[in-house]
């Protein structure tokens, strides 16, 4: 081996370019988290050819003095730190003082900037095999503009890796929307070959911010999700996270931020997937807008050369309060605190009432108000005195007509199937309405059609009762455990000796569920008793997709985990099926517990359970108005 010796000092910068710099987007990051440590309250990017032939970047912040101009293009140069007191609690953006030495040495750059009441703008640009810092006066209001030329003109095998400009731009176009989400109170412009992409004004108020959150995420996740804000043990969680229906085939919504800073992390990955597990359709992903606030001393962001990842003190807290904030916010959702667009907001009878037609089903009908109860039906017909949801008695009670329980003569469920919508007697107020509406029909044995304030509201039945049923499994399994029924005639079922196997190994997992399973053979397995909730259920087939997730989960121990995956089978099994026959009574207890069930906007597996078409939506679908 030759000797060793000191690298030059262009040769030790192109090396730390390797590390920070790895495409015009990592330019523009290094150089907009300077522009905001600055103080910035306006920043103008200008880029040509993806960044590759051009980047600049101003602003309006404090400026350097003309003194420090020459030490802001070295290597370990930087004034956001002075000890390791300072390392430990960084709450600066940026702080190793490496990224204009590695940026410069990869390009042309120039640095002008004005110091805050300074009479003079300075300009300084790094040249020659030492990277000798030139300086000359110059013309330049308050603030710093950085220039970036040719990037990689000098490393060719490093711009051989680029991708085409509109690539490149993509990614940096991203980077900008990632800091003006971090920042709603400074303005941001952005250019791209002489036009304009977007121009983001500054936002003080909540309105603000989610009109700019829109222009970034577009209106649709606006419209879409949840606001929250969410503070214990020093922790503080705030932002939008979109609604289980408006998921995305790809992560590609997703912004975290911790002080500002903009991350990607396992561990907060991890914590939002799992709050969104029941509610989220398989192979999508959520889409999110979240802001944490910690101590900066308990959390490290000098773990990753690009400062993309954290680590945390104390990772389980994190986690935890990551995934219970969000957890209870996805859960406390009913279907009266669903999002509504500006237009779903109109009148009953939309568009028509400006045109003065009557908005009925025909144009010579006038249509029948909510308002106005029908004769012959009371409030009681259709909204029983429901039974506490914490036992399985009261669960099985709920829906006496669903679980095939029969009717007394006196019970609700007697009345004839088909009759008049039922409305609320004495309701002089749209409020009175629930949000759901009331049933009005079932169509082909599959949807439940009910009519509310705003217009019709189309249920899927088996859908909804399938997360009525999950959620009530799952309070039942938490308050007392899962009561199970003796079957008549225990049942036998073939099965191979290995699931035979795995169920005589998790009986007292089984019994836990409300099953009792016994081996009859090395590939017989007799089932005595079921849960009694899900005594309408194919107790063979439901056994049998239990043991699928036993044998894919493994062992015991992952067993809890997944409880709740195999309550999802058992409620999927256990609900009312398609081109099953309902009475407006058990349509309208349904949409009343559909208002009342945890996460009822989506079934277990992530489909939505309604949906709405207001007055205004129909209009226009039938041209009204017009």
């Amino acid at each position: 081996m030759s000797r060793i010796q000191l690298l030059s000092p262009r040769l030790a910068n192109q090396i730390a370019a390797g590390e920070v710099v790895e495409r015009p987007a990592s330019v523009i990051k290094e150089l907009l988290e300077n522009a905001l440590d600055a103080g910035a309250a306006r920043i103008d990017i200008e880029v040509e050819q993806g960044g590759v032939k051009l980047l600049r970047v101003r602003d309006d912040g404090d400026g350097i003095v003309q003194d420090d101009l020459p030490l802001a293009l070295s290597r370990h140069a930087t004034s956001k730190i002075r000890d390791l007191d300072d390392l430990e609690k960084v709450i600066t953006l940026g702080f190793r003082g490496e990224a204009l030495a590695s940026v410069s040495s990869v390009s042309r750059l120039t640095l002008t900037s004005c110091a805050k009441g300074a009479d003079q703008a300075w300009a300084v640009e790094t040249e020659g095999r030492d990277m000798a810092p030139h300086m000359q006066p110059a013309a330049h209001p308050q603030g710093t503009t950085v220039e970036v030329r040719d990037l990689f003109f000098n490393t060719p095998a490093r711009r051989k890796f680029l991708r085409t400009e509109k690539t490149e731009f993509g990614h940096l176009e991203e980077v900008v929307k990632r800091l003006a989400l971090s920042r709603f109170d400074v303005a941001f412009t952005l250019r791209h070959n002489g036009r304009t992409v977007f121009s983001l004004r500054p936002a003080h108020g909540e309105m603000e911010a989610r009109r700019r959150v829109a222009n970034v995420c577009g209106p649709a996740f606006v419209e879409q999700s949840l606001s929250i804000d969410s503070e214990r043990s020093g922790l503080r969680l705030w932002g939008w996270v979109g609604l289980p229906t408006f998921s995305r085939s790809q992560a590609d919504l997703q912004y975290f931020f911790v002080n500002g800073r903009m991350i990607k992390d396992k561990l907060v990955v991890h914590a939002v997937r799992q709050a969104y597990r029941d509610v989220l359709f398989h192979g999508r992903h959520p889409t999110f807008v979240l802001f944490l606030e910690v101590d900066p001393a308990v959390v490290d962001v000098n773990v990753h050369p690009t400062k993309h990842e954290v680590r945390f003190r104390d990772g389980r807290m994190v986690h935890d309060f990551l995934f219970s904030t969000l957890h209870r916010a996805l859960a406390d959702q009913r279907p009266g605190d669903q999002p509504v667009a500006p237009e779903q907001a109109a009148p009953t009878t939309g568009a028509a009432v400006a045109t003065g037609q009557a908005a009925g089903i025909f144009s010579g009908q006038e249509r029948m108000s909510l308002n106005e109860p029908a004769a012959g039906w009371s409030t009681s017909t259709f909204t029983p005195e429901r039974p506490a949801a914490r036992t399985v008695e009261g669960a099985l009670q709920a829906y006496p007509g669903l679980y095939g329980v029969a009717p007394g003569a006196d019970s609700p469920t007697s009345q004839v199937a088909g009759g008049p919508p039922q409305a609320s007697p004495g309701a002089d107020a749209e409020h009175d309405v629930p949000p759901l509406g009331y049933a009005l029909a079932q169509l082909h044995g599959v949807y439940i059609l009910a009519e509310n304030v705003e217009g019709l509201i189309v249920v899927d039945m088996h859908a909804a009762h399938e997360r009525i049923t999950y959620e009530r499994l799952k309070q039942a399994m938490d308050d007392e455990g899962l009561r199970g029924q003796p079957l008549l005639v225990p049942e036998s079922v073939a099965l191979s000796q290995r699931e035979v196997d795995c169920a005589e190994e998790h009986a007292e997992w089984f019994s836990r569920l409300g099953f009792e399973v016994q081996r009859l053979g090395p590939e017989t397995l007799g089932i005595r008793q079921i849960p009694a909730l899900l005594r309408q259920a194919d107790a063979a087939q439901l056994v049998r997709d239990v043991l699928s997730d036993l044998l894919e989960y493994g062992t015991s121990d992952r067993i809890e985990a997944h409880r709740n995956e195999l309550l999802s089978t058992m409620a999927c099994h256990g609900s009312v099926r398609a081109n099953r026959r309902l009475t407006l009574t058990e349509m309208n207890a349904l949409l009343r517990d559909m208002e009342r069930t945890e996460r009822s906007a989506q079934c277990n597996h992530g489909r939505p359970t309604w949906t709405r078409m207001s007055m205004a939506d129909l209009d226009k679908l039938f041209l009204r108005g017009r």
